[in-house]
């Protein structure tokens, strides 16, 4: 999955000179202009390099393999480069040559591994930021469904938050911060699938502790409306009436609208209760705590 494409974002741009060339990539094409380039080898991915070939020989010749489409073979070449030139300028070029040849290549858990060697060697690079949002939309093109296992959202919400952290105005922010919401839903729908899961089975302590891992970590995504909803079910079920009165009274005051809402309201009234916000319930402390009770 090519998420440049499918997301609508805008091209990737890198331009790095290289004395010989001046190289410009972007997500549908890579316009170069390159001189005296050795042959490609018999074999695919062989590697028969001669160690007196230039440095921008090698890097170029990676260019030309990312220019064929071959990028398995194209980041072994950057790799090699890293190899015969450790500590250069062309080691720190080559390895951001990785990450992106593993990302168009669709090895996505490559382009993670080679992002955090560059972020060990490099933490400080210029290029850090482009590394990072790379990095991050690798493991944002292998989500999960909400019901599976989300080390790939985790590891995707942290390149994003690199970013942004360390990179406020770069060009990569305001995509990373939009990417970073789209992870925060996708973590609190896995709480919210795994909460439902244990309601379901009527282990309610279980589910609780789901449910209010979204109020704590995800409280700004669409999920909390639906966490405030089955929260009010769980406590009813367990006969904790103060905290399910007051999940319902967040619910309310916060999105009176809400189908949720109104199943938390049925489900009071029908054990004769109504939304109350008592304020010494964990619910109620939580939402003022971030102003939003």
């Amino acid at each position: 999955m090519n998420l440049l494409n499918s997301t609508g974002l805008k091209f990737f741009r890198v331009a790095l000179l290289t004395g010989a060339a001046t190289i410009a990539f972007s997500s549908s094409a890579l316009c170069f202009s390159l001189e005296d380039l050795n042959p490609f080898g018999k074999s695919k991915y062989e590697m028969k390099l001669d160690p007196n070939v230039p440095a921008d020989h090698l890097y170029n010749e990676g260019l030309i393999k990312i220019e064929h489409h071959d990028y398995e073979a194209a980041a072994k070449q950057f790799a090699e480069l890293q190899r015969q030139f450790p500590f250069s300028e062309w080691a720190r070029k080559g390895l951001v040559m990785e990450v992106y040849a593993n990302y168009l290549g669709e090895s996505y858990v490559d382009a993670a591994n080679s992002a955090d060697r560059f972020n060990s060697l490099y933490p400080t690079a210029p290029d850090s930021a482009y590394v990072n949002y790379l990095a991050g939309q690798a493991m944002y093109g292998d989500m999960p469904d909400v019901q599976r296992d989300q080390d790939r959202v985790v590891k995707a919400l942290k390149y994003y938050q690199a970013v942004v952290d360390k990179y406020p105005k770069s060009e990569y922010a305001a995509d990373s911060r939009y990417k970073i919401q789209i992870c925060h839903d996708q973590l609190a729908g896995h709480e919210l699938d795994v909460g439902r899961y244990y309601l379901k089975r009527k282990n309610y302590t279980a589910a609780i502790n789901r449910f209010r891992e979204v109020l704590f970590k995800y409280q700004n995504t669409r999920e909390t409306e639906e966490a405030l909803e089955r929260l009010t079910e769980a406590y009813l079920a367990l006969g904790v009436t103060a905290e399910a009165e007051t999940a319902a009274a967040i619910l309310g005051s916060n999105y009176p609208n809400s189908q949720w809402y109104k199943d938390a309201f049925d489900r009071l009234q029908a054990d004769g209760l109504a939304p109350h916000e008592h304020e010494d319930s964990w619910i109620s402390k939580t939402f003022r705590k971030v102003g939003l009770s």
